[in-house]
């Protein structure tokens, strides 16, 4: 049997690894396969959290941060797509590919994993936003990638509930939680609060409708009249605010702009913040973990974590976030949420309990 762990994006690399350690706790091989969508970014969590380099790195050795060179990668790995050698040469064993989330990663190995005839297995499966322009192109490949996947991984009961209304064909596996539960387990030290407000944008809806990348900034600006503020910028935000002329919006006494950070850092980071202003649904995720107080800078969420408690979406509305970054933060801060479960556990003993689902050879070993 081979694991094929196909991931490329931030978030791809720090929700499955986890579950990398406890197949490795197992003694079950895998092998990484990296999209090359975040290459570099992605070489420095390799080496941070220990993990092999891949089987194979498709794309350049960069990231990718803008739209022409998400074009050219994409035709990239479209003409790879369509070499069935290949595609052998990426899936030279039948076999399972974990593949995770949302991005044209997700899809990118959706589709590969289908023409080599690997059977594929869908994590973080069954969010859904219910518009397929909303967001857009997330809402619309994650709806066709669990449609294709054998195995759908349902870190809730709401995502459960989504799987099952659509009539998935492939098996739907309830979770305890997200795989965030198991990568933020041991990362609790020193007082919250005590440090500075971290802010961070980076979707795309975000980043292209100048309405919302203004009214980021213009609540950035106002937190920081009243707190320091980090700001952690990611490849396309910097290009984003290069194009418009908005670099300069961030020249502040009490505003430090950064790069991606390693993630130990951000995770002291944030545990540090007073509170969080982003549009990220991982870092929603994580502060939903911490109770961190969390102004999320989006219309709508499809993740349920955190909302009603230490989460307020926005909606964009420049005076509910002048309200929250001005002190109302202060009554969403919620005592962190401590689990005696492993989703990434659950998973990896769900794919040793399961081999003969997609291993050939134990399938024919049981029919015998």
């Amino acid at each position: 049997m081979a694991i094929y762990a196909f991931i490329g994006t931030t978030a791809q690399y720090l929700k499955p690894v986890p579950l990398l350690f406890e197949l490795d706790r197992l003694s079950i091989p895998y092998r990484i396969i990296d999209s090359g969508q975040h290459a570099e970014f992605s070489a420095r969590l390799r080496e941070e959290m220990g993990l092999p380099e891949p089987a194979a790195s498709l794309g350049g050795g960069r990231d990718i941060a803008t739209i022409p060179q998400a074009i050219k990668w994409a035709m990239s790995l479209a003409a790879l797509a369509a070499s069935r050698r290949r595609v052998a040469r990426l899936f030279p064993e039948p076999g399972l590919c974990l593949v995770h989330g949302d991005t044209p990663s997700t899809l990118l190995a959706a589709i590969l994993a289908r023409r080599a005839g690997v059977e594929i297995a869908h994590l973080e499966s069954g969010l859904r936003s219910h518009s397929i322009l909303n967001p857009f192109p997330e809402e619309l490949i994650r709806v066709i990638v669990m449609r294709m996947a054998d195995v759908l991984f349902a870190p809730s009961e709401e995502a459960e509930r989504n799987l099952r209304m659509m009539k998935v064909r492939g098996e739907v596996v309830k979770l305890s939680g997200n795989t965030t539960i198991d990568s933020m387990a041991q990362q609790l030290d020193g007082s919250p609060g005590n440090g500075s407000v971290v802010a961070t944008l980076h979707r795309v809806e975000n980043l292209h409708r100048k309405s919302r990348l203004l009214g980021f900034l213009e609540v950035v600006r106002e937190a920081a009249s009243h707190h320091p503020v980090h700001v952690v910028l990611h490849p396309p935000t910097v290009q984003a605010l290069t194009k418009l002329g908005l670099m300069e919006s961030l020249s502040h006494p009490n505003i430090v702009t950064s790069p991606l950070l390693p993630h130990d850092d951000f995770l002291d980071a944030l545990w540090a913040a007073p509170f969080v202003i982003t549009d990220g649904g991982s870092i929603q995720e994580e502060c939903a973990q911490w109770g961190i107080p969390t102004l999320l800078w989006r219309s709508h969420t499809e993740r349920e974590d955190g909302l009603h408690e230490n989460v307020v979406l926005s909606d964009y509305s420049i005076s509910l976030a002048r309200e929250f970054v001005r002190g109302g933060y202060k009554a969403y801060r919620r005592a962190p949420k401590l689990h005696a479960v492993s989703p990434s556990r659950e998973i990896a003993e769900y794919i040793r309990d399961n081999r003969a689902l997609w291993d050939p050879l134990a399938r024919s070993a049981v029919q015998r």
